[in-house]
C-alpha cells in the first residue's frame, strides 16, 4: 500500500484548507474568463466594487469547459493557440448561460466549477466526525492516509481479523474511507483486505456506503456571494455521520471479512494457463492501464512466480505501490479488488487469452 501523510500531517493540512477555502454561488453573468500569455488561465468574479481574480485549476478548466459544452480537447488546444478565440467563446457561452456556478476555491485558484446544486460534504467536516469513531475500533492503525488534489483517503487495519491465504500469508481487515471535494465522486466507505507478506492493499468492489454530493438549490439573495453551511445542512449532516459509524463498524466485521476474503482466496485455485505476458496485455486493455503499468504489474506477476488469478490481483495490488500518484495507486488497489469479483467467463479469458 502506497503511504502518504502521518495523521498529525493530514490534520494540520485540513485546518490550514479549511480557514484558505472559500466557495462562491455566482451567476454565470457575472463570470468573465481571461487567457494570458503562456496559457494561464483565470476567472473574474463580480463579487464587489471590484472583480476578484481566481487561478484555474486543470480540473476547474476541464469543469468549465462541460458546463459550456465545449470539448476539452478544443478548449486546450485554444488555450495553447489562440487564446483570445478561448476567451471570446467562454465569455460568449457565459453570458448566454442562465446558471448559477458553485466556484469552490482554495489559496486564491478555483479548484472546481460545480452546479448550485452541488452538496458539499467538507474533508474537515467529515474528518472531524469519522476519525473519533475510528478510534473506537479496537487496535485500529492508520496504515495509509493522502490529502491529495481532488480526494482525501483513510486506510485503516485491525490486526483482530485476520486469516491465512496459505501458509505465511496472511492478511487483515481494514477499511478505506475516500471523499471528494471537487466534483470527483461521492463519499465512500470500502472494505479493505491487507496483505501483510507484502503491503498490498485491495479494495473490496462493493460499495458500503456512498452518498452522493447532489442536494437542492441553495438559494443566496445576492447576485454572487459566499456560501456558508446553514442549520438545514448541519443537521443533515449530524444525521449522515451517526450512519458513518454504523457503517464502520460494519465494514470492519467479522462477516464482511470472511467474505471479501473468502472471494480473494477462491482466486488461487485459477491457474493461468497461457502466457502471462499476453494476460497482461489484455487486462491492460480491459482497464486502460498505460504503458508502464503494464510493464510494471507484468515484472511483479512474474517475480512473485505464482501464475494464477490471485498471483495477477497480487502483481496489481503490489506495482500500485510504485506509481507516483496516491489516486491512481488506490485506483489500481480498486481495480484488484474487481478483478476477484469477475465471472468464470471473465476470468477465463484473462488467465487463458487468445
Amino acid at each position: 500500500m502506497k503511504h502518504g501523510r502521518s495523521l498529525i500531517s493530514l490534520a494540520h493540512e485540513l485546518e490550514r484548507q479549511q480557514s484558505a477555502k472559500k466557495d462562491l454561488l455566482v451567476p454565470s453573468q457575472r463570470l468573465q474568463h481571461r487567457t494570458e500569455s503562456g496559457g494561464h488561465t483565470h476567472l473574474l468574479v463580480e463579487d464587489g466594487p471590484s472583480p476578484t481574480r481566481y487561478g484555474l485549476t486543470t480540473l476547474a478548466r476541464r469543469q468549465l469547459a462541460e458546463k459550456l459544452k465545449i470539448p476539452f480537447a478544443y478548449f486546450e488546444r485554444m488555450r495553447e493557440e489562440q487564446p483570445g478565440l478561448l476567451d471570446h467563446n467562454v465569455n460568449t457561452w457565459l453570458q448566454e448561460d442562465g446558471e448559477r456556478r458553485m466556484l469552490r476555491t482554495l489559496d486564491g485558484t478555483v479548484r472546481a466549477v460545480l452546479s448550485d446544486r452541488y452538496r458539499r460534504l467538507d474533508n474537515h467536516e467529515l474528518a472531524e466526525s469519522v476519525l473519533p469513531i475510528l478510534m473506537q475500533v479496537p487496535e485500529l492503525r492508520f496504515e495509509s492516509m493522502e490529502l491529495t488534489d481532488t480526494r482525501m483517503y483513510l486506510k485503516c487495519v485491525t490486526p483482530l481479523l485476520s486469516c491465512e491465504m496459505a501458509p505465511g500469508d496472511v492478511v487483515q481487515a481494514g477499511l478505506v474511507i475516500s471523499n471528494s471535494e471537487v466534483g470527483l465522486g461521492m463519499l465512500s466507505i470500502q472494505p479493505l483486505l491487507y496483505r501483510l507478506v507484502c503491503r498490498n492493499g485491495l479494495i473490496a468492489a462493493d460499495h458500503t456506503l456512498r452518498k452522493t454530493h447532489v442536494g437542492r438549490s441553495l438559494a443566496v439573495d445576492e447576485p454572487a456571494a459566499s456560501v456558508f453551511q446553514d442549520d438545514t445542512l448541519r443537521a443533515d449532516d449530524r444525521a449522515f455521520f451517526l450512519k458513518v459509524r454504523d457503517v464502520v463498524q460494519a465494514t470492519v466485521s467479522e462477516t464482511v471479512f470472511r467474505q471479501v476474503a473468502g472471494r480473494f482466496q477462491r482466486t488461487r485455485e485459477l491457474e493461468l494457463t497461457g502466457d502471462p505476458t499476453r494476460s497482461v496485455e489484455v487486462l491492460a486493455q480491459r482497464h486502460s492501464l498505460n504503458e508502464a503499468e503494464r510493464i510494471g504489474v507484468l515484472r511483479h506477476l512474474v517475480s512473485g512466480a505464482d501464475l494464477s488469478g490471485y498471483g495477477l490481483v497480487n502483481a496489481v495490488t503490489h506495482y500500485s505501490q510504485e506509481v507516483p500518484s496516491y489516486d491512481r495507486a488506490t485506483e489500481l488497489e480498486a481495480l484488484g479488488g474487481k478483478l476477484v469479483e469477475q465471472s468464470a467467463t471473465e476470468w477465463k479469458a484473462l488467465l487463458s487469452p487468445a
